[in-house]
């Protein structure tokens, strides 16, 4: 299993003067799912190199054993200071696609070529491709072969506008996950807020909040699993 994992190059939290980048946990819990199923993990980004981590992610209360687990880890933290430039990535090497969140994607990755291609390329040759927390938010231009959004019709969460509100940046986000899921034909579904809530539907895997990254993670391996076995 070939899994590739693709983080934001974005670090300005809008014009609030405040710096984003990619969700600790996001990235953490889903890295070491995949390893221990025997994954080969491969991380990228649109800059390539060390890609910014948002603060507030690192921040004691946002602490996790797996995040614990990555501070103690010299191998993983070299592999994410040296993540490869997205452009150069070949789509037919991975089985797999997985993004975690944080903010800096809805600025960047949302309107990245490359991950435009990367994910319509991966899912029209059968392959998963899965999101989790504002990730999902980078599927905002993403087309099925019809040229009809690709999560139209389907069973998909996200950062709910809810929790955006919560942590006061509803007014700082380029757009709302939640919202623009629904706009473009998704079966919006959620949880209750900051709880586990992940969606499969066929190929696509979407995942709620950080918090769900281990689950949204655990039905990629799942489905990886059963087409090898298949």
């Amino acid at each position: 299993m070939n899994i590739l994992m693709v983080l934001t190059s974005h670090d300005e939290l809008g014009n609030t003067g405040r710096k984003t980048g990619f969700w600790l946990e996001e990235f953490a819990a889903p890295y070491y799912t995949f390893l221990e199923a025997g994954a080969t993990v491969t991380v990228a980004s649109p800059k390539g190199g060390q890609p910014p981590l948002d603060p507030k992610s690192n921040e004691p209360d946002s602490q996790t054993e797996q995040t614990r687990r990555f501070h103690d880890d010299s191998a993983a933290q070299a592999v994410l200071a040296s993540t490869v430039p997205l452009a150069s990535v070949a789509h037919d090497d991975y089985d797999a696609v997985f993004y975690p969140g944080g903010h800096g994607p809805l600025w960047d990755l949302a309107e990245d070529r490359n991950s435009i291609n990367l994910i319509q390329s991966l899912y029209r040759s059968g392959k998963p491709v899965a999101f989790v927390c504002h990730a999902p938010g980078v599927l905002r231009h993403v087309q099925a072969e019809d040229g009809t959004p690709l999560v139209k019709g389907k069973k998909v969460t996200g950062f709910k506008n809810t929790e955006e509100d919560a942590v006061g940046l509803t007014d700082v986000v380029p757009f709302l996950v939640e919202d623009v899921l629904k706009q473009n034909g998704g079966i919006y579904s959620s949880g209750a807020d900051w709880s586990s809530h992940a969606v499969e539907d066929g190929l696509l895997i979407t995942g709620q909040n950080p918090g769900s990254s281990v689950e949204t993670a655990g039905i990629l391996i799942g489905k990886l699993k059963s087409a090898t076995a298949a």
